[in-house]
């Protein structure tokens, strides 16, 4: 019997702890927190602020077996993380489980190895309550406004919105980001390239220093330099050093995981998270770039046995950030000697640590940068050529630099050939371009982190949290957003020959960026304009800096949440009361048919056109919007192009064929089946041929590709992955397979494995009642049709096991059953037969002594 029980809070994390303790230890994971705030209701106090924590369902089996735990050991070691989370973790843990101070320890560590286990047992501390507040302060806060402020977007602008302190300010960016977009007017200049061969006919690329603002000025100077002699009219050789970057926080890793490897913050963190507790780096959430005297000899060792003593340059960073605390070291490798991992995508993410923290430890680059001034003095302007040559790779040898797309258009930078001042260049061609002025850029996943970290707004633990709520709240996505096209203007001279050609010049398209969904407009207008202090940044950054002080025990958690509610509530009621409804309306013009006014605007359903008033007698006709569009751009001519659908074509097969728009976008309905139209493509110019490609395409996606004892097998990709079909049943084909080319093995392995789980999910089963005791993940469920009910207990107090059920009745189940449901076997009452039309009353004209004044009609746009 283990005389010490150690709790962390995940089962790999424990598994690789216990190989470093010995016998005496027994480690156990409590699965993350094992209480939390209720999921119904409130669950806080706004007399006091105090939370009603509680135990959930499914952590109450794992609370009992760590309770029993518990009373066979002497000390109870609380390892869970050591950021505010994990602190408040370990004292939910010492709560609910009732550990006195003398028989439990904390113990914190950032890195999982042996040395750093050992070390944190032997220097134990308590619980420090100080971080708890600050974690109950945010918890608390996030709550009381979430709760607050959601019920208002439900009355003000549409049932089941939700509204978040951070959630609601990441929003803000993106949507002040894309109106930026919008309202940018892009500005017209043309940019002159050059490129001069010298007498061994070696090329050299410059650019103009200056660009022109109008057509006829390039032409002007293309004129002229026709006329002249290039020279050389300056050659500048300076010397110039590159320097690494520091080791990665939890922001720059993410940010750098995005921009090297495409991965997306939450990825990086899932990836981050397992090298971590494989003990293969140090803490992943953390906003500090310090490196321990112990890291930066083992990275000093590595540098100078890899690529000797030259490459290696020892050196401590200090974080600017003034609220970096709780982690104190960079994310980084435990043991530099291991310079890749097993698993291959753990591998890709745990080189880029490597490579940056031993890159951190290395001397400088060192380069030589050339200018070379190409012109005469007969022309107003000179070209020039920028070339620089690396004299020392130093830290680039491990840590190379990505530059950006913006970086590759702008800078001019290769090996330039040997040339001196004075000496004569032929040109070989001088062209000038018709370049326009870009807006700021969308934000990516990283870049939006990066934002938030530059505001203030969060922390290392909350930046992946947030990206993932707005999303799936869906405020924001990343659709992709097809270019636009415009001419430009390029004049090419050579040969002393001008030419001037209309090119064709695609802007403003993205992929992978965030782009508001029209909900998250509307959503972001009406808490700017009711709740301006709440998505202020500054406010947001300095609730941050409350909980930093809560922290460091220089604020009491109730006072700070005290006069922020005393604020709050006040406004909360106010808007409530007071504001109008939301719901991004735009006037757009008059119907030519009806003469009614047309609107863009959220509905019910979402982003809509509307023609006609909702108080005219005629009701208003409605049409959804696609998802490439937007209520706040969409053209009039546009919107009323969407009450073209749905359309009907002829029948194929004998079945009808119409061409519409749903919730997932664009389809070819074909009998009861619908067939989405490729992305991209416009569904008002499908006409009968291309419908019954579409349908065609269909005919052979569904079609059988083998069978399994005589039934047929069919594949397909859906919102989990790649699939097969057999009888009713979807099976997952996992990555080891290759789908497009599967084997009739491939199909019988698939098929058995999924059936032999099916039959093991089942205990007992009655389908024609559609009851069935399953086995689940933490233990036998009761199911009656898509209800899952409470298995009670025994006569005994004692638990059910999947071999007792076995035996028990259909009746006894039944009475299980209605015991937590009435009517769960209550008949239901057959629907009263709808009366026909000829039966229908003329309704009675209302006659009212008094009655609330109609609202007005909005007046009719001007044609």
């Amino acid at each position: 019997m283990s005389k010490n029980l150690v709790i962390v809070e995940s089962p790999a994390k424990a598994k690789t702890i216990q190989k470093y303790l010995g016998s005496d230890f027994e480690v156990k994971s409590s699965f993350g927190h094992i209480r939390d705030l209720p999921k119904k209701g409130m669950g806080i106090d706004l007399a006091t602020f105090s939370p009603d924590y509680e135990v959930s369902a499914d952590k109450k089996k794992l609370v009992t077996e760590l309770k029993a735990s518990v009373k066979k050991a002497d000390v109870v070691w609380l390892a869970s993380d050591e950021d505010r989370e994990g602190e408040a973790i370990a004292w939910h843990l010492a709560e609910e489980l009732k550990l006195k101070p003398e028989n439990r320890k904390r113990i914190v560590f950032h890195e999982i190895t042996k040395n750093a286990i050992l070390k944190a047992i032997e220097n134990p501390r308590d619980i420090d309550q100080n971080l708890v507040n600050a974690q109950q302060a945010r918890r608390v806060l996030d709550r009381i406004v979430g709760f607050e402020m959601s019920p208002v977007l439900w009355k003000k602008v549409k049932p089941g919105l939700s509204a978040g302190r951070v959630q609601s300010v990441a929003v803000r960016l993106v949507v002040e980001r894309e109106k930026e977009i919008r309202e940018f007017k892009p500005k017209a200049s043309f940019k002159l390239e050059g490129i001069f061969l010298n007498k061994s006919k070696q090329e050299i690329a410059a650019k103009l220093k200056k660009d022109f603002a109008k057509e006829d000025e390039a032409e002007s100077f293309l004129n002229l330099a026709k006329t002249v002699d290039f020279k050389v009219l300056n050659v500048e050789t300076k010397p110039g050093t590159r320097s690494a970057s520091a080791p990665f926080t939890t922001s720059t890793l993410q940010q750098e995981a995005s921009s090297r490897l495409g991965y997306n913050v939450t990825n990086t963190m899932r990836l981050a998270q397992r090298l971590y507790e494989e003990g293969h780096i140090t803490y992943m959430r953390t906003d500090s770039v310090n490196l321990s005297q112990e890291a930066i000899e083992g990275a000093k060792n590595q540098i100078v046995s890899e690529y000797g003593a030259e490459y290696s340059a020892p050196r401590k960073y200090t974080t600017k950030s003034a609220s970096a605390q709780e982690a104190h070291e960079a994310i980084r490798p435990t043991d530099f000697s291991l310079k890749s991992v097993s698993d291959a995508q753990l591998n890709k993410l745990y080189q880029l640590i490597y490579r940056r923290t031993l890159a951190s430890q290395m001397a400088n680059a060192k380069i030589e940068k050339t200018v070379i001034e190409i012109g005469n003095t007969k022309l107003p302007q000179h070209f020039e050529a920028q070339g620089e040559v690396i004299i020392f790779d130093g830290f680039l040898r491990a840590y190379g630099i990505v530059k950006t797309d913006e970086e590759d258009d702008e800078t001019n930078e290769k090996l330039l050939p040997k040339v001196s001042v004075g000496e004569d260049l032929d040109y070989k061609k001088i062209i000038a371009t018709e370049k326009f002025t870009r807006p700021s850029a969308r934000y990516t996943e990283a870049g939006l982190v990066k934002k938030l970290e530059e505001l203030g707004i969060g922390r290392p633990s909350t930046y992946a949290p947030t990206i993932q709520t707005i999303q799936n709240r869906e405020y924001v996505d990343k659709r992709e957003i097809e270019p636009q096209t415009r001419e430009v203007v390029k004049i090419s001279l050579e040969k002393d020959q001008l030419k001037k050609e209309i090119l064709e010049d695609k802007f403003g398209g993205d992929k992978n960026k965030f782009v508001p969904t029209d909900i998250g407009e509307v959503v972001n207008d009406f808490l700017t304009d009711n709740f301006s202090e709440i998505l202020d940044f500054g406010f947001t950054a300095r609730v941050e800096e409350s909980f930093d002080e809560i922290a460091n025990g220089g604020q009491k958690w109730k006072t700070m949440m005290t006069d922020f509610y005393s604020k709050f509530h006040p406004r909360i009621e106010d808007v409530e009361e007071n504001a109008d409804r939301a719901n991004g309306e735009r006037l757009l013009g008059v119907d030519p048919k009806t003469g009614k006014n047309v609107y863009a605007r959220i509905g019910r359903f979402g982003p809509m056109i509307q023609i006609g008033e909702q108080d005219d007698e005629e009701k208003p006709v409605f049409a959804s919007l696609m998802s490439h569009q937007n209520i706040a751009t969409i053209p009039f001519e546009e919107a009323l192009e969407l009450f073209k659908l749905p359309f009907e074509l002829n029948e194929v097969d004998g079945l009808g064929v119409s061409v519409g728009v749903g919730r997932f976008g664009p389809y070819v309905k074909w009998g009861e089946s619908y067939v989405s139209i490729p992305k991209g493509e416009n569904p008002l110019a499908v006409d009968q041929k291309r419908a019954e490609e579409i349908i065609a395409e269909k005919k052979l996606a569904d079609a059988p590709i083998a069978s399994y004892k005589g039934e047929p097998i069919t594949k397909g990709s859906g919102r989990f992955g790649p699939f097969i079909k057999y009888k009713s049943i979807f099976i997952n084909v996992p990555k080891r397979y290759d789908f497009e080319n599967l084997s009739q093995n491939d199909i019988n392995e698939l098929v058995e494995a999924k059936l032999e789980k099916e039959a093991n999910r089942y205990i007992q089963q009655w389908e024609d009642e559609k009851i069935s005791i399953e086995n689940a993940r933490w233990g036998p469920i009761l199911k009656h049709g898509k209800n899952i009910y409470k298995i009670p207990r025994k006569k005994d107090e004692t638990k059910y096991e999947a071999d007792d059920l076995k035996d028990v009745s259909l009746d006894e189940v039944k009475k299980w059953i209605t015991a937590q449901d009435p009517k769960a076997f209550a008949e239901k009452k057959k629907p009263a037969a709808k009366k026909t039309a000829a039966a229908k009353k003329p309704a009675a004209k209302k006659t009212t002594t008094t009655a609330k004044k109609a609202p007005a009609k909005k007046p009719a746009a001007k044609k």
